[in-house]
C-alpha cells in the first residue's frame, strides 16, 4: 500500500486533475491521496492559501473581502467547469467558507488556521467527487474522522503520537481515500495546522500510520536536482539520497521539501519517491535511510540568505565557565533562536536569521555581550548567506574541505564562516550575498563537473 501526495501545482487546473487521477489508478497500491490546495497555475498566479489569507485578515479587520472571497470560489468554479461534473461541489465549498469566515474571531491565530486549512480541505472533497464523476471507489475523509490529533500549536501543529495508531484504521476501508494536508485537529476538536509546506508533513505522517511501503511525493520536476538551477543551468538530477542528506539541504533552502516533513516516515524507514506529476514515468529521486556511496563525496549544494552573525572575542574564553550559557541567556532574553555556533579558543560566533533583530535589540545586545561578559569585542555581521555542502561520502573521503576551500578562493569568494557538524555529513560557509550564486557554482563545477581529459 502506498501514500501519494501531489502538491499545489499539481492541483491547480481541471487539466492537472486529469493527470492525477491516471496517475492513481495506474497503480492498484495508491491508496491514499493527500492533497494541498490548488496551487499557481503560471507564475504570475496567486496561490489559494494566500487567498484564504488574505481573506481572513480582512475580516479579522473588519474590512470588505467580498472580492478576494469570490476570487477563491472562481478558482475552484474554473476546475468544476473543466472537469464537468455537478455544480454541487461548489455549493458546498461556498457554504464552508462562508461558516468559517462567519466563525469566532476572538482567537485570532486559531480564526487564520481554520480558514487555511480549507483551502486543502475542499479541494480534497472537489477531488473526491472529481474521482466518484469518473467512476472510481474513492472517498473524502476528513482528519479529525481519521484520528489525526495535533499539538495545540496555531501554524506550528505537531503530531501526537497516538494518531499513527488512529490513522492505521484506515487500511480497513475499501476504495482510494482523498485526503486533505496541512492540518490536523486538537484533543479539543479546533482545526490547527502544520507549518507552511504542511501537506508534505501529512503525508509522511499517514504514510507511517498506515505503515506503507513507500511515500511518493508528486511535484513539477523530474527529480531533486544537486543545485538550484535557477542559479546553475541543467544541474545534475540526483537518483537516491539519504534522509539525513535530504534533511541537510532542506534546511539550507532546498525547496523540495520543508526541512522537518519526511521525519514520520524517517522513523518509520519508509522510502519516499519524488516524482513529476506532468512526466509520470521518469524514475524521480528515491530517499532512503541508506544509500551505496557511489557518487562522489558530495551528493547536493544548497543556499539560504537572511542570516546574520555575532562574533565575540575575549581572551582565555575557554577557561571562563558558563561563558556559552551566559552569552545564550542574553539572546534567550530577547526571544531569538540560534542557528549554529562555530567557536576558537579565544573567540565564538553565532548565527541566527537577523529578521529576528531590530536595530535597537542589536545595540542592546551588543552593550549586555560587552558589560555582563566583559567581552574584548563584539561585531554584527549582517547579509549572510549560509552555503551547504552535503553528502554521507564526505565522512570517506580526505580533502574534502580542501576541496571546496580552493574552489571558492579560485573563484575570489571570501569566506566569512566554515563550519562542519560532528557527523561529516556536511560543510557550510559563509559568504556575503553579493557573492552567492559565484560561490555555488564555483563548488558545482568542483563536485560535479567533469574534468576534460
Amino acid at each position: 500500500m502506498k501514500v501519494v501526495k501531489f502538491g499545489g501545482s499539481s492541483l491547480a487546473s481541471g487539466e492537472q486533475l486529469k493527470k492525477v487521477l491516471q496517475i492513481v489508478v495506474s497503480d492498484p497500491s495508491r491508496k491514499v491521496v493527500v492533497v494541498s490546495a490548488p496551487g499557481k497555475r503560471h507564475s504570475d498566479d496567486i496561490k489559494v492559501t494566500d487567498m484564504l489569507i488574505e481573506c481572513a485578515e480582512k475580516h479579522l479587520e473588519n474590512e470588505d473581502a467580498e472580492a478576494i472571497f469570490q476570487a477563491i470560489i472562481d478558482r475552484y468554479e474554473s476546475i468544476v467547469k473543466e472537469l464537468s461534473i455537478s455544480s454541487d461541489i461548489i455549493d458546498t465549498i461556498t457554504n464552508d467558507l462562508k461558516q468559517l469566515l462567519a466563525s469566532d474571531k476572538s482567537k485570532p491565530e486559531s480564526y487564520l488556521d481554520a480558514i487555511k486549512a480549507s483551502g486543502e480541505d475542499n479541494n480534497a472533497k472537489l477531488i473526491a467527487a472529481y474521482f466518484q464523476h469518473s467512476g472510481i471507489d474513492a472517498q473524502y475523509v476528513n482528519p479529525k474522522d481519521a484520528g489525526l490529533l495535533v499539538s495545540d500549536e496555531p501554524g506550528n501543529a505537531q503530531v501526537l503520537p497516538e494518531s499513527y495508531e488512529n490513522l492505521y484504521k484506515l487500511r480497513e476501508r475499501k476504495g482510494i481515500i482523498i485526503f486533505p494536508g496541512f492540518f490536523g485537529y486538537s484533543k479539543s476538536g479546533e482545526v490547527l495546522t502544520f507549518s507552511r509546506s504542511g501537506s508534505d508533513i501529512t503525508g509522511s505522517i499517514l504514510a507511517n500510520g498506515i505503515k506503507a511501503e513507500l511515500y511518493e511525493n508528486f511535484t513539477d520536476v523530474d527529480a531533486v536536482y544537486s543545485v538550484n538551477p535557477t542559479i546553475v543551468q541543467n544541474p545534475k538530477e540526483i537518483v537516491e539520497l539519504t534522509y539525513r542528506e535530504m534533511r541537510e539541504l532542506s534546511y539550507a533552502g532546498f525547496s523540495v521539501f520543508h526541512d522537518e516533513a519526511l521525519i514520520p516516515a524517517f522513523r518509520a524507514g519508509i522510502p519516499v519517491n519524488v516524482k513529476n506529476t506532468n512526466n509520470p514515468i521518469a524514475p524521480g529521486t528515491r530517499i532512503v535511510n541508506e544509500r551505496a556511496n557511489s557518487n562522489g563525496p558530495v551528493i547536493g549544494i544548497a543556499s539560504d540568505k537572511g542570516f546574520c552573525s555575532i562574533y565575540i572575542s575575549k581572551y582565555l574564553m575557554n577557561r571562563e565557565i558558563g561563558f556559552g550559557r551566559k552569552l545564550l541567556q542574553i539572546l534567550e532574553d530577547y526571544g531569538l533562536t540560534y542557528e549554529h555556533v562555530p567557536s576558537g579558543i579565544d573567540d565564538v560566533t553565532v548565527i541566527l536569521r537577523q529578521k529576528q533583530m531590530t536595530k535597537k535589540v542589536e545595540e542592546k545586545i551588543i552593550e549586555r555581550i560587552m558589560t555582563e561578559l566583559q567581552a574584548d569585542e563584539v561585531i554584527i555581521e549582517h547579509d549572510l548567506v549560509l552555503i551547504m555542502v552535503v553528502g554521507e561520502g564526505m565522512r570517506h573521503n580526505v580533502g574534502t574541505t580542501a576541496r571546496a576551500s580552493k574552489a571558492l578562493a579560485d573563484a575570489g569568494v571570501n569566506i566569512e564562516m566554515i563550519n562542519q557538524g560532528s557527523s561529516e555529513v556536511s560543510m557550510m560557509f559563509g559568504v556575503k550575498e553579493p557573492q552567492e550564486k559565484r560561490a555555488v557554482q564555483a563548488l558545482y563545477n568542483e563536485f560535479f563537473v567533469a574534468v576534460p581529459v
